[in-house]
């Protein structure tokens, strides 16, 4: 059985000319990267703004689990498998980060036969969106210590600066630590901290910007820290928001590659879904709608994390209305779901599956919510028996929800067909009545206790005193009618990891909350979540290698 680079190895990837003129996209409409990537250019907005949308497809899933998803597996085989029937579709995904494909879960390119293109490169440094965003960030952090070096004339506190250094590795040893240490020379000593890119504020904002102007305005309402007398400081006190947004000039340019089928994909943005908004950019998406008829983007984990961020962050500013939610299961991972330890869950167990669907029941009463119908995508494994199948078809059936048996990691394309048609079926028959959980405009306790109460199925929200505090602030400086981003644990839909299942009798724990003023949202902490992960005992990155011809392996 090949490996997933041995798949992508043996791609035969079309020139992204041909890719672009596909679709309608004149090669001076772009930006070379290489033969096989590009960005999209500037005019190319503009040059499509009369043109009518297509269908927004979301893909999302249950909690994930040791056993696997293999949602973005799915996201990709389900375009390929919309050109099998004759629809033109595209992929919107977002940028893998370093940290996971490094770390345990690897990269985020798809697998088997359902890839996005060149795969080293994606899951590595692709066209440097990732390091522009770094760069960014972390010259807002020089500018501000470099500040209270030079006088502070702002009069920051250096013990209330909000915002932290970044970068995209997974690297534990740099959440908590002290600059400034040394002569006098070597700047104001504080305690500082660093975040993945991912989680940085910035991606956040590239993400949810509508064009350059747009993201220059954002990045100077940046809350950077506070004086000694309480005022807030923004980013653009600091003078350094042209500079930023130089940096991040290419970077905020959708980026153009293609799956193992040569299916159009755009790559653009990356920001988690447990500890970020979890989707990729505004303008990926919205460009991907003028581009196809069906345009299929996909959120981060689970639909109490990235899909709710999706519908009641992303969708809300920019204004989008999907069509259909496919929402991924394994048989595996709900057979884990009802007790069944990893090593034996290739064994036929339908009592454990039957116990376990109750984490896909709620995660399909979950979508509706939002009016949106819902396909429910088994990703098949060899393993699954013909029993624990008919159970599964007949619970969808009780739930009145379409299922389908993708084969999309063994035959690609071919194997979602029948997704494909029934994600279309859906489309054309089943009413959609897309609408948001809840008014931005209620107060944030309330907004957070229909989310919770909601989405998690908890009884409540416990808050701890810095999260009062907290609040106390927001509510003063006036941000308070803002949605809200929750940074939670993907594990479960408690904020506990090791509640499985759809846990009873819990509340969830807000320990702090943070204005993240130019994306436009609420952060609210809960459980032990962090926004800079650390890597596992045996990192993926001990088994990535380069030969001398500069071949890589191990990547996945």
């Amino acid at each position: 059985m090949l490996s997933d680079i041995e798949i992508a190895a043996q791609a035969k990837m079309k020139k992204i000319t041909e890719i672009a003129a596909d679709l309608g996209i004149d090669e001076d409409m772009l930006e070379p990267y290489g033969h096989y990537k590009a960005k999209l250019s500037e005019e190319l907005f503009s040059r499509l703004a009369d043109k009518p949308d297509g269908k927004l497809i979301l893909v999302t899933a249950i909690n994930p689990t040791p056993a696997g998803e293999g949602k973005t597996t799915v996201s990709v085989g389900l375009a390929q498998s919309m050109a099998k029937i004759g629809k033109k579709a595209i992929l919107a995904l977002r940028e893998p980060s370093l940290g996971p494909v490094f770390g345990i879960k690897g990269g985020a390119a798809g697998g088997g036969y359902a890839q996005v293109v060149p795969m080293e490169d994606i899951n590595l440094h692709f066209t440097g969106d990732m390091h522009a965003i770094t760069a960014a960030n972390n010259l807002l952090c020089a500018a501000l210590d470099n500040s209270l070096q030079q006088g502070n004339p702002l009069g920051i506190d250096q013990r209330r600066v909000l915002f932290k250094r970044c970068m995209d590795m997974n690297d534990r040893a740099l959440r908590q630590i002290i600059v400034g240490l040394g002569s006098k020379v070597n700047g104001i000593p504080r305690e500082d901290g660093f975040q993945i890119t991912v989680a940085s504020e910035i991606m956040a904002i590239l993400c949810l910007a509508a064009d350059l102007d747009d993201l220059k305005a954002r990045l100077k309402r940046i809350l950077v820290a506070y004086t000694y007398d309480g005022k807030p400081v923004f980013a653009d006190d600091l003078k350094v928001c042209g500079a930023m947004a130089a940096l991040l000039k290419d970077a905020i340019k959708p980026n153009l590659v293609q799956t193992l089928e040569n299916t159009p994909a755009i790559m653009h943005g990356g920001p988690f879904a447990n500890i970020a908004h979890g989707c990729n950019s505004v303008r990926a998406t919205k460009l991907g709608l003028k581009l196809a008829d069906y345009c299929i983007t996909e959120a981060g984990f689970g639909s109490d994390l990235g899909a709710e961020k999706f519908m009641d962050i992303k969708c809300r500013f920019a204004g989008l209305e999907p069509s259909c939610v496919v929402l991924v299961a394994t048989i595996r991972a709900l057979k884990y779901n009802g007790g069944v330890p990893r090593a034996e869950l290739t064994k036929e167990n339908t009592e454990a599956l039957e116990k376990g669907m109750v984490n896909l029941k709620t995660h399909i009463e979950n979508m509706r919510k939002y009016g949106v119908p819902v396909v429910v995508a088994i990703n098949r494994f060899h393993t699954d028996t013909d029993a624990e199948i008919e159970c599964i078809e007949k619970f969808c059936a009780s739930m009145n929800v379409e299922v389908s048996l993708a084969e999309i990691f063994a035959k690609g394309g071919e194997g979602g067909k029948d997704l494909a048609q029934k994600v279309c079926n859906v489309i054309e028959n089943v009413p959609c009545d897309f609408h948001t959980l809840y008014d931005e405009k209620l107060p944030v306790k309330e907004k957070l206790d229909i989310i919770a109460k909601e989405i998690y199925r908890a009884d409540g929200v416990i808050y701890t005193a810095q999260a009062e505090k907290a609040l106390k602030e927001i509510n003063y400086l006036g941000y308070s009618q803002m949605p809200v981003c929750v940074a939670k644990t993907q594990y479960s839909l408690s904020d506990d990891p090791s509640k499985l299942g759809k846990p009873q009798g819990f509340s969830i724990t807000v320990r702090d909350l943070r204005i993240s003023a130019g994306a436009g949202f609420v952060v609210a902490y809960t459980g032990d979540i962090m926004t800079m992960p650390g890597l596992p005992k045996t990192p993926a990155a001990q088994n990535i290698d380069v030969d001398s011809d500069g071949n890589i392996s191990g990547l996945f």
